[in-house]
């Protein structure tokens, strides 16, 4: 028979546990914060790891390729390389990201196939949960449902290879939420999901506070943080009330800092202005 001490001692303990737990639980942070190597002015280079630690960041959204380089971060030179400066500054390699596609357009471009199949492997290998596949310029899919289909089409190809490694790929691009959405539903993969970018959002034409509860946090894989030529909180975008969307659908993950600078300024002193000013709206 237990004692009425022991009892107490028992249950006292219990007790210790569960709040040490939510304790822990309060204290994990929600929100990563890191930055693209390209708007560091380093695209897939080590260097660019050395000015995210200088800056405080966590991590480095990491160009996968370049117009210079096309075999990007499929050569295993190179591969290493942002391996090693990932361990020697302890900045994380977050996610990856296919700019060239851009000019290289995934919806016409043959090639494009072996890139993104590609770097859903050196994603892997690098520990990156997301690829960004971009959309823009050459690669727009707005009133294009020809290469929306050449889109689907591919990335039903791939997407069973992307579940299998634990990557997923992001569209972002200057389409709405609904149309992000039917792209989703016809490729028919959980590896796919939205890359979303207010700035740009808005910059489409689209309510932003509309979008992000229609998205949701299921269907957003990662997001940027930019104001194009601004500081963040100097430009047109309310990110106050941005802060209370995202955290109104319970997204948790990475945020990177994109093209949030004027021209001529200092990039490190910039951007250290652009994390500190989220880290108070998050609070992370």
């Amino acid at each position: 028979m237990f004692s009425r001490r022991d009892a107490i001692r028992k249950a006292t303990l219990g007790l210790g546990a569960i709040v040490m737990l939510d304790t822990e639980s309060l204290l994990k942070p929600q929100y990563h914060l890191g930055a693209c190597d390209w708007s560091l002015g380093k695209a897939m280079s080590p260097e660019a790891f050395d000015l995210a630690r200088q800056i405080g960041l966590q991590g480095l959204q990491v160009s996968y390729n370049t117009g210079k380089d096309e075999v990007g971060l499929s050569n295993p030179a190179m591969l290493q390389a942002i391996r090693e400066a990932a361990k020697r500054t302890g900045v994380q390699v977050s996610s990856l990201a296919i700019g060239q596609l851009n000019q290289v357009p995934y919806k016409s471009e043959g090639r494009t196939e072996e890139w993104v199949w590609n770097s859903v492997e050196a994603a892997r290998a690098l520990g990156a949960p997301v690829v960004l596949l971009a959309f823009f310029s050459q690669g727009d899919l707005r009133k294009d449902d020809a290469g929306k289909k050449v889109v689907v089409s591919r990335l039903k190809k791939v997407a069973p290879q992307a579940e299998k490694q634990g990557v997923t790929l992001g569209i972002e691009s200057y389409l709405s939420a609904q149309e992000h959405l039917d792209i989703i539903q016809a490729v028919g993969s959980p590896a796919v999901k939205v890359y979303y970018d207010f700035r740009n959002a808005t910059d489409a034409g689209y309510d932003i506070y509309q979008e992000i509860p229609m998205l949701g946090r299921e269907q957003i894989c990662e997001i940027h943080m930019k104001e194009n030529g601004f500081r963040l909180g100097e430009g047109t975008l309310d990110w106050p009330r941005i802060a209370r969307a995202v955290k109104d659908i319970g997204y948790k993950g990475w945020m990177q800092l994109e093209w949030a600078s004027p021209k001529g300024i200092d990039i490190v002193e910039c951007y250290r202005h652009n994390r500190q000013y989220l880290e108070k709206l998050f609070r992370f």
